[in-house]
C-alpha cells in the first residue's frame, strides 16, 4: 500500500491564457509541449547567466485551460514577479491557486479523479504527485516521511539543496533526473547549460550522504583530511545531501563538523564523460 503525504511547504501557481505553453517554453529548461494529463514535467527557471533560481513540476489542468506549477511555497512571490516580467505581449496570466500538493510512494496508489496527478518524472521510485483542493484526509504519512524518502533516492529539494544564482543544473543532476530537454531549442540560461554539458565543465555534484548521527547544517564544509572538498546541503537525521567535488566522491574518511560521513552514490548517477 502506498504512503500518501500532504506537502505543506509546496504551493501551486497557474499559468493561463492562449500562449501559456509558448510563454513558459522560452523560459524554462524542459519541454512544455510534453505536459499533458497524467504526464508532469520537472523543470528549472534560470538566470540569464544560466544559474538556478527555482525549479518546479508542471501539470496540465484537467480542464485544459491552465498549466499548474507545483513549486516551493517560499518562492511563489519571486516566481510570479520574475515570470511576469517576460509576458510582454504574450497572452499569459500568472496567478495563485488553492491546490494542496501531495506525494504518494512505496506501492500502488489510486489517484483522485478530476484532479491533476502524474508519476514523479524524475525517477520511477519517486512515486506520484497529485494536487487536491485541500489536504487529503486519507494521508497517512507526512512531509517528514516524504523528506526521508527523497533523501534516500538522492533527489534535490529546491532552495534547500541549490543556491540561488550559483548552482548549475548539471551540478544538481537535472540532466540525470529528466529536468532538461536538449532538443527543445532556446530558453533563458540555455547557453551556459549546453556549454557545461558539451565541454565537460561540471566539477562537482549534489549527492546523498550518510552518517551515524544527525548531520550538520547546510553550509558546513565537507573535508577529506584537511582539504575542503564539498559542502553540506539539506539533511534529516543521518541522511542528507552534499555538493561534492567529483574527484572526492569515492573518498573514504570524509568528515563534516568533525564526524565521519560517506557518499551514497545512487544507482541512477554517473559522472559525465570528460571533454575531449
Amino acid at each position: 500500500m502506498a504512503r500518501i503525504a500532504h506537502l505543506p511547504a509546496r504551493a501551486v501557481l497557474s499559468v493561463s491564457g492562449a500562449d501559456r505553453v509558448s510563454f513558459l517554453q522560452g523560459l524554462v529548461s524542459n519541454d512544455m509541449t510534453a505536459v499533458a494529463p497524467g504526464h508532469a514535467v520537472w523543470t528549472a527557471f534560470l538566470s540569464p547567466q544560466g544559474k538556478w533560481l527555482a525549479d518546479f513540476f508542471v501539470f496540465a489542468d484537467p480542464e485544459g485551460t491552465r498549466l499548474l506549477l507545483d513549486c516551493d511555497a517560499g518562492q511563489t512571490d519571486m516566481l510570479r514577479q520574475r515570470l511576469s516580467r517576460f509576458r510582454l505581449r504574450a497572452q499569459a496570466e500568472i496567478g495563485e491557486t488553492g491546490y494542496a500538493v501531495h506525494a504518494a510512494w512505496g506501492g500502488d496508489a489510486t489517484m483522485p479523479e478530476g484532479y491533476p496527478a502524474a508519476p514523479d518524472p524524475r525517477l520511477p521510485q519517486a512515486g506520484w504527485r497529485f494536487l487536491l483542493g485541500h489536504p487529503s484526509p486519507t494521508a497517512h504519512a507526512d512531509d517528514v516521511d516524504y523528506d526521508r524518502h527523497r533523501l534516500a533516492l538522492g533527489l534535490p529539494d529546491g532552495a534547500r539543496d541549490c543556491e540561488s544564482d550559483r548552482t548549475l543544473l548539471l551540478e544538481a543532476n537535472f540532466d540525470q533526473l529528466n529536468g532538461i530537454s536538449w532538443t527543445k531549442g532556446c530558453y533563458m540560461g540555455q547557453e551556459l547549460t549546453a556549454r557545461t554539458r558539451y565541454r565537460g565543465l561540471v566539477r562537482r555534484h549534489l549527492l546523498p550522504v550518510a552518517a551515524q548521527r544527525e548531520l550538520p547544517p547546510p553550509g558546513t564544509p565537507v573535508l577529506s583530511g584537511t582539504a575542503t572538498v564539498g559542502e553540506m546541503r539539506s539533511s534529516r537525521d543521518g541522511a542528507g545531501m552534499a555538493m561534492i567535488r567529483n574527484e572526492h566522491i569515492h573518498d573514504t574518511g570524509l568528515t563534516a563538523a568533525g564526524h565521519a560521513i560517506s557518499v551514497q552514490v545512487p544507482p541512477w548517477f554517473s559522472l559525465p564523460a570528460k571533454a575531449e
